[in-house]
Order: C-alpha cells, then sequence, then structure tokens
C-alpha cells in the first residue's frame, strides 16, 4: 500500500518526484524518500514522516533522474531505517518497492551467507541485493534475474549509478507509466502523474519497462511489446482541495454531482427502466456482491436492496473470506465492488469466483486498474479522484452502481417507476441536506464528550450502521459500534449507560414501530440517544434527546441520507478534535497487500 514513482528526463527530477509523492502520499505517509543520479553517484535521502516534512528538510538535490517512495509499514517498524528507497552494499544500486515478499526471510539468510550486509528489517531490501548480484552494466537483465526469486507481490522502480534510466517491473501492484516530451514518468496511480503528463500506458502483471528520456520499452515474458496509449480525464483542479480545509469535505460535498454522473446514461429518459452497458450473458439465478471495508457495506446494502425488489437469492460476503467450491457458482453472477481496482483480497476472490463458474462483474472508480483484467465485465464509477482516505464519495457511487444493477437484473413489476423516480431525486435532497449541515455541527460538541458510542438500525440501513461505525473509528478515533437493533439485548446491553451514547437510524419505513420500541429499550438503560428521521416526523422528538433530521424519501433510499449525515458528523467531530483528517493513522486508501 505504498507510494512509488520515478522520473527521467533533462530537468531536475527532485521537484518533479516531490510532486508525485504528494499526490500517492495517502496510499502510505509513515515515511518517505528519493534517489536521485547525480554525476555517476547515487544520491538517497529518507526520512520518518510525510512528504512535506522531508521537502522543508531537503530544499534541493540535483539530478535528471530518481525514484522515489512514500510507505504504509508492513514489515518492519516505521523508522528512518526502513523507510525507502534501499541500497545495495557498494550504494550505487537503489530501489523502491509497494507489495510483500512472502519468501524474503529465507533469501535474506542466503545473501548474508554472501557476504551482503543489511540495514533494515524491511521484505523490500532484499531485492536490492539480489539486483546487486546479478548486475554487471545492463540493470534489465539484472532486475530479470533478481525478479525469478521472488515470491509474493510488487511494483518496482530501480537506478544504478552508471545506467542512463530506470526499470521498473510489476506483479500484483498497481504501476502505470506517464509519457512525456523528452521525459517519461511511472508511478502507483495515475494521478500521480496529471500535473506533467495525460498520456499513459498501464503495465500488467509481468510486464517490465525500461525508461529512458528519449523511449520508453515494455518488455513480456522476454518479447518487446507495445501497450496501448490511454488519455487521462481527470483534471488538476480534482486532485485539489479548491478552498475546503480538508479533502474529506470536499468529497462530500461533490456527491450529488457524483450521483448525477454516475447515472448519466444509465436510466431511461422514456421509459422507466435502468440500462447498464453490460455485455451479453446469461442472466443469473443468484447475485453474489462480495469487498473490503467500506466496499463490503456496500455489498451487504445491494443484498438487502435486491431482496426488497426481487425473489432472486443475494448474498454479501468479505472478499477475503470468500472462497466457493468449485462449479459451485455456474447459476451465480459476483458483483466485486472495490474503489481503487486494486484490493488484493477482492482481486483474489473474483479468482476463486470465476474457477468455481461464476460470471463477475468489477465495480470500480479506476478505469485500466487490475480488476479489470480479471472480471467478464465492468461497471464504472464517476466519482472522480478521490484523495482522502476515508471512502465517502466512492462508496455513493457504489451504492448508486448496485442499485442501477439491481433494478437492471430484478426490474421489480409495479414499483419500478417510483424508484427509478426517487433515483432522479436523490441528488438534489443530497444536496439539501448537505446545505444544512449546521445542525449536525451542533451535535458534535455533545457528542465529543464521549469515548464510545452505538450506531443502531434495522432492515436496509444496518450496514450504513456498520459504515458509519467504521468512519467513526477512521477518521475520529472513537470507539464506536454498529449494530442491528434487536441484537442489541443479546450482549451489547451490558455496555449501555449515562456514558454510552446510541444514534438510532429511524427513518419512517417498515422499520419504524419496532425501532421506537428498541429507543425505549435504550432510554431505560440510561444512554442517551441521538436519533436520525425524516424531517416530516413529529413523534420521534418523544423518545430520543436530539433529532438529526434528513430529507423525506423512499425508504429504499433512507441509507443514501444517513450516510452523509454520518459523514458529515464524523468530519467535524474529527475537526473538532484537531485530527488528521484525510490521512488517519496506520491507514492507507487502497489495501494491496492481502
Amino acid at each position: 500500500m505504498c507510494g512509488v514513482v520515478a522520473y527521467t528526463g533533462f530537468k531536475e527530477a527532485y521537484p518533479i518526484l516531490m510532486s508525485c509523492l504528494k499526490r500517492v502520499e495517502y496510499r502510505g505517509y509513515d515515511s518517505c524518500g528519493v534517489a536521485l543520479l547525480d554525476g555517476g553517484d547515487v544520491q538517497s535521502h529518507k526520512d520518518v514522516g510525510a512528504v512535506d516534512d522531508l521537502r522543508s528538510k531537503l530544499e534541493h538535490v540535483s539530478g535528471a533522474t530518481g525514484i522515489g517512495h512514500t510507505r504504509w509499514a508492513t514489515v518492519g517498524k516505521p523508522n528512518k531505517e526502513n523507510a525507502h528507497p534501499h541500497l545495495d552494499c557498494s550504494g550505487r544500486i537503489a530501489l523502491v518497492h509497494n507489495g510483500d515478499i512472502d519468501n524474503f526471510m529465507a533469501l535474506k539468510d542466503e545473501l548474508i551467507k554472501q557476504g551482503h550486509t543489511f540495514t533494515s528489517e524491511t521484505d523490500s531490501e532484499v531485492i536490492s541485493h539480489l539486483v546487486e548480484r546479478y548486475y554487471a552494466g545492463d540493470l534489465r537483465e539484472a532486475v530479470i534475474k533478481a525478479i525469478t526469486h521472488l515470491e509474493g507481490s510488487y511494483a518496482l522502480a530501480v537506478v544504478a549509478a552508471d545506467f542512463p534510466g530506470v526499470v521498473v517491473v510489476r506483479k500484483e501492484s498497481p504501476l502505470v507509466l506517464g509519457l512525456g516530451e523528452h521525459e517519461n514518468f511511472a508511478a502507483s496511480d495515475a494521478p500521480a502523474l496529471l500535473e506533467f503528463t495525460r498520456r499513459v500506458v498501464y503495465l500488467e502483471d509481468g510486464d517490465l519497462a525500461v525508461l529512458k528520456p528519449e523511449s520508453v520499452e515494455i518488455w513480456r515474458a522476454g518479447t518487446r511489446i507495445e501497450l496501448p496509449v490511454h488519455q487521462i480525464t481527470w483534471n488538476v483542479s480534482e486532485l485539489d482541495r479548491v478552498g475546503y480545509p480538508h479533502f474529506m469535505l470536499k468529497e462530500i460535498h461533490e456527491q450529488p454531482r457524483v450521483i448525477r454522473d454516475t447515472l448519466v446514461g444509465r436510466i431511461s429518459l422514456t421509459e422507466p427502466r435502468a440500462d447498464l452497458p453490460l455485455a451479453a450473458h446469461k442472466p443469473p439465478a443468484r447475485l453474489i456482491f462480495i469487498g473490503c471495508g467500506t466496499s463490503y457495506h456496500a455489498a451487504l446494502l445491494g443484498q438487502l436492496f435486491v431482496s426488497q425488489i426481487s425473489p432472486m437469492p443475494a448474498h454479501a460476503y468479505v472478499a477475503s473470506e470468500f472462497d466457493p467450491l468449485p462449479s459451485s457458482l455456474k447459476d451465480a453472477w459476483v458483483v466485486a465492488l472495490t474503489q481503487s481496482g486494486e484490493t488484493t483480497d477482492t482481486i483474489n476472490a473474483i479468482r476463486r469466483a470465476k474457477a468455481a463458474g461464476a460470471w463477475t462483474i468489477g465495480v470500480t472508480n479506476v478505469k485500466e486498474s487490475s480488476i479489470t483484467r480479471v472480471s467478464d465485465d465492468m461497471l464504472y464509477l464517476q466519482a472522480g479522484p478521490e484523495v482522502s482516505v476515508a471512502a465517502t464519495k466512492t462508496f455513493m457511487a457504489q451504492l448508486v452502481a448496485v442499485y442501477l444493477l439491481s433494478l437492471h437484473l430484478a426490474p421489480p413489476p409495479g414499483q419500478l417507476g417510483e424508484l427509478i423516480g426517487e433515483l432522479r431525486s436523490m441528488p438534489s435532497k443530497v444536496q439539501r441536506l448537505i446545505n444544512s449541515q449546521s445542525s449536525i455541527q451542533a451535535l458534535v460538541k455533545k457528542l465529543n464528550a464521549y469515548d464510545h458510542l452505538f450506531l443502531i438500525a434495522r432492515g436496509i440501513n444496518v450496514p450504513v450502521a456498520y459504515e458509519g461505525a467504521l468512519k467513526l473509528k477512521e477518521v475520529a478515533y472513537l470507539h464506536a459500534e454498529g449494530c442491528a437493533a434487536g441484537e442489541l439485548k443479546h450482549g451489547p446491553f451490558a455496555l449501555l449507560g449515562q456514558n454510552t451514547p446510541v444514534i438510532a437510524l429511524a427513518p419512517r419505513d417498515a422499520q419504524y414501530p419496532r425501532m421506537l420500541t428498541a429507543i425505549k429499550e435504550i432510554k431505560t438503560r440510561g444512554s442517551p440517544v441521538m436519533a436520525i428521521a425524516f424531517s416530516d416526523d413529529n413523534d420521534i422528538g418523544r423518545y430520543v434527546d436530539d433529532v438529526l433530521t434528513i430529507p423525506v424519501a423512499h425508504g429504499l433510499f433512507s441509507p443514501w441520507l444517513n450516510t452523509v449525515a454520518l459523514q458529515l458528523l464524523t468530519y467535524y467531530m474529527a475537526a473538532a478534535r484537531n485530527l488528521p483528517i484525510d490521512k488517519p493513522r496506520h491507514l492507507a486508501k487502497s489495501v494491496t497487500v492481502p
């Protein structure tokens, strides 16, 4: 989950590398570093902390070729010694690595016996010594030989003091090349390159490239190949805060636009119908949604929405735990949700689903990401780049996608027109909620007085309680637990009391009477209760201490509005605590290690 960048050209590489690193810093910010070629030497500089911390300590490093790295620690503590780049024994070879090397201890023992000296605890350093072992002037050949010993995942960028360029290679970790005029680039994510080029090439597993100022050579299985050049459509302005104090708040505010963009071309303008450009395939007998973290909560909502509108069986699984028997899914479609398209557990789950006979659909925000190469069909979100580590607008786009897919595959007779109409109205309702956020801020001081919190819901809003609790943990560092309201009395009641507030998601739907019963039971235990309820609910205030209102909507769409309310509540709680909202501790944007 680290960020890798590389540059070779005729400009000073250092400011370019630092700018690119800043764009991939959401992938990790425990430490960072750069290595540049300068007059036949490798100059390496690295330290603990963020990219801006290193930039403040290091005004300039000369060199027109270099590599950079920002780290999310997996093997080895987050300290200066374990920061990248890693050098060989001579100090003339440097590399940066994203991924995990499973057999690094055996390789390290072997290299130590051969006389190599290690300075870090990382798995990555063994690769620099393997390259050293094989390097005899041809860096490409040395890297090819070194990676034959590696078991695991990697995206590598390697430089050597007497080699005029950069060698990069990938396996199960993302890497994209950027093509410029008399300069070329590489990075873990395309947005890192937007300031310098819009022309990119996406490497596939096993591809190796040699970057020089005037050329890019790509090799696969020993054969020189050509790959298509893609044009990035995102704008640089989408990667900036444009006046917002944090990316998270900006991305929450973008959600009305995200809903509209994700709907464009996917609902009929002349009749109530969802139209998705899916490849021709026999309709499924059942649907299976998979994802990790926030994407799993979207999967759960997909399952519950399908079960409310159709007799078609639907299930949701955590991707890392999805392991079907061979030939058991021949009648199923498996819908895999991952905002980055690079989540290793989800990609591996797709492979297992296909081996079990399923037709697979990837749902992602990033075109040409790894999921596109393993799925049978794709459904792209239209969220634009999401910089904050906490997923907000991409989660909303996933909800739009799974609702559209469900209505496309299982249109409910007699109800489809109403549901399509509600889809069309959601951008304006979400905007109204965002515009009324002053009422949300009023609750922040009260809730920030507590260290523990429950969120409860019934029916289709239960996954929203899970997602809200996850956001509060991720961003506000508050111990929060999401729970089905009926489950409280099966254990969690023991934790209720005056120091344990409860947020109740209580839209006026079929579950409303039972939610009121649960709220009354909680109040008898002394817990403060805050309800999130429809704006026309004049009764809920009699049973709770505070009410946060959301626009009135069809009950099946109340999760969308409850989600935005909880996102805003989380943001303002974290802001009041003066926390690093866009870069919560220990977390990274995309999880590319299993």
